[in-house]
């Protein structure tokens, strides 16, 4: 007869998530998740499959945490005005006491830039289009951008995006909103 599980899974996967989101997937150990998750490596097997399909699992959980921000962006009416809050926003929990610093995606982007690792190539992909398509219909609110200026201020945001979230990791609150504000001075 199967054990019943003694931990909600969707605690233990935000549990996962925020150790990965501080060290990485390759600097947090299966030692350093047993602690964290407060379960056996036995139990993470068998509810993940491995460190892999556990991190893979730490994404979605992600992804659901930010969607709250994506959708207040997707809905929102305001144009370059709208970005530049969701600039602002998607740094916001860096500076209300959390010890979590960038953004896991952009983390997870990074250390996974040079790796042959297809199915986080594909979920990094799909959030950064999705993303860039985000940009691009906010953008295209101002009826004097053309359709090469669009993409081309898209390209310089999305990377904009990227510089934001690695520079949160180490930079003042100050200093973050200076190089947002910066960011949209001639947007």
């Amino acid at each position: 007869m199967a054990r019943k599980k003694e931990y909600l899974e969707a605690e233990v996967v935000e549990k996962a998530m925020n150790l990965f989101w501080r060290n990485g997937y390759e600097t947090t150990s299966m030692q350093m998740l047993e602690k964290e998750m407060g379960i056996n490596k036995f139990s993470i097997y068998s509810s993940f499959g491995s460190k892999h399909g556990l991190f893979l699992e730490s994404l979605k959980c992600y992804k659901q945490k930010v969607s709250v921000i994506l959708e207040k962006f997707k809905n929102a009416t305001n144009g370059v005005a709208d970005i530049k809050q969701f600039f602002y926003d998607s740094v916001d929990i860096n500076y209300k006491g959390s010890d979590q610093k960038g953004c896991f995606v952009t983390n997870t982007y990074n250390e996974f830039s040079e790796r042959e690792d297809q199915l986080i190539k594909e979920q990094m992909g799909l959030f950064m289009d999705n993303l860039k398509l985000l940009i691009i219909e906010k953008l295209k609110m101002d009826a004097s951008k053309d359709e090469k200026t669009i993409m081309q201020q898209a390209n310089f945001l999305l990377l904009a995006k990227h510089g934001l979230a690695a520079a949160s990791r180490v930079n003042s609150q100050q200093e973050i909103e200076d190089y947002i504000e910066m960011t949209f001075k001639n947007i």
